[in-house]
């Protein structure tokens, strides 16, 4: 996990964080904000596949598999979950390792549920 300020979007960190992992042979199943050539681009130099759809003003339109992309809303409901810790929500910490700490936590919390 890569904690940001509040003002960089998530798909600027997207390629650092998933350097981090083996993809290859593994399916990347993203939403439209990371679908950049970039890292589109890099994902298929790491032998990895992925299920982006492209924005509507995108130059060139790539296939999309939406059986395989409505599988996303699983991620979506665990950071809705995340949410639900106000500790997380409101950010009353100071401290960035403190907050990633209860993010941590938060995240054992809905597993061992």
């Amino acid at each position: 996990m890569i904690l940001t300020g509040g003002q960089v979007h998530d798909s600027q960190v997207a390629q650092p964080l998933i350097s981090q992992l083996k993809i290859a042979g593994v399916n990347v199943i993203a939403d439209k904000a990371y679908g950049s050539e970039a890292f589109r681009q890099y994902l298929e130099a790491e032998e990895g596949t992925y299920t982006i759809p492209p924005k509507s003003n995108a130059k060139e339109k790539w296939p999309v598999d939406y059986y395989v992309y409505r599988e996303r809303h699983l991620i979506e409901n665990f950071f809705n979950q995340l949410k639900n810790f106000w500790r997380i929500a409101t950010r009353y910490d100071k401290l960035a390792h403190v907050y990633l700490e209860r993010v941590y936590l938060a995240a054992i919390l809905i597993r061992l549920k």
